[in-house]
């Protein structure tokens, strides 16, 4: 995929999960303390990647609490063009005030063969939403979508160690929730999708986690401690379910990555039978404080980025 070397154990996403854009309203100010940062000649800037830009909304979440902790850096959109990213890149890291990168679509498979060190988890998901230069002015990447699902889940109460899920959707978010599911020690990952595309997953998966118990599966959920709906279907009402949620345990947790404060009717329908979720603002939540660790500075709490956020879904 690329010449870029993995980093062991830096499994460590983008402000935003890329499958659909979200349903969310302004609000006229933080909900407390802070405001709208003073940019210094001092300022750090981490720079949004992607186009278009209109939908970006992680400027809203971050700055309002890099302005609350007194911290000088800035999240900018920047919207480039799939044609001009490659060129782009490395000249936008030789600004001397440049900290790191958040990459959305339609660049995180581009953004995983330009950098000089990626994660085992770039490696596994095949594309990259986070980049830091280092001191040395090294460029390193990781991608985060799939550490805000396990921190989610965590923070529901579902264990991974010996837990046999099945990820349905082997695209980009589902690359990258397999590739975090499979630092926590599950019993199994079966993968549902095209088969060519869940087959070159797999294949990632067993050549990085060779004690791992990888399978390809049809999309019936029976039998699984952890479903995950990692496609755009299911959102509304009338649309097809990725899978039949009568088929899903009782008691099972259920994740959809679809992005929204509601529950989705897939959801809604695991819910009925018993089932914990995780719905998609969830997983959003906890995507950022390992960004913010990524990037050195320190951590947040979902519930404080939530409540600064200038923005409410």
């Amino acid at each position: 995929m690329s010449d870029a070397k993995p980093i062991a154990g830096a499994e460590l996403l983008d402000g935003l999960p890329p499958l659909l854009n979200p349903s969310y309203k302004l609000i006229e100010e933080a909900s407390s303390g802070g405001g709208s940062p003073m940019i210094s000649g001092r300022t750090e800037i981490i720079a949004h990647l992607g186009y278009p830009t209109e939908s970006f909304t992680a400027p809203m979440i971050y700055n309002p609490w890099f302005a609350h902790h007194g911290i000088d850096a800035v999240v900018v959109p920047m919207g480039v063009r799939a044609e001009d990213y490659a060129a782009f890149l490395r000249p936008l890291f030789s600004l001397s005030n440049i900290r790191g990168a958040l990459v959305t679509m339609p660049h995180k498979v581009t953004t995983a063969g330009l950098l000089d060190l990626v994660s085992v988890a770039v490696e596994v998901a095949g594309s990259c939403n986070a980049i830091v230069r280092r001191p040395d002015g090294s460029l390193h990447g990781d991608i985060f979508d799939g550490v805000g699902f396990t921190r989610a889940a965590r923070r529901k109460g579902f264990e991974f160690a010996g837990a046999d899920c099945l990820v349905v959707g082997a695209g980009g978010v589902g690359s990258a929730i397999a590739a975090a599911i499979a630092v926590e020690n599950p019993g199994s990952i079966a993968l549902f999708d095209i088969r060519e595309r869940a087959a070159a997953l797999a294949a990632r998966l067993r050549r990085h986690y060779p004690g791992l118990s990888v399978v390809l599966a049809d999309n019936d959920a029976a039998g699984y401690h952890l479903v995950v709906n990692a496609t755009p279907l299911g959102m509304a009402s009338g649309d097809p379910f990725p899978f039949e949620p009568e088929r899903i345990e009782a008691g099972a947790f259920v994740g959809d990555v679809v992005l929204g404060a509601q529950m989705s009717p897939l959801l809604q329908a695991a819910a009925r039978r018993g089932c914990r979720y995780l719905i998609g603002t969830d997983m959003l939540f906890e995507q950022i404080p390992a960004y913010l660790e990524f990037f050195g500075y320190g951590s947040a709490t979902s519930e404080e980025l939530r409540a600064l956020a200038q923005i409410s879904y």
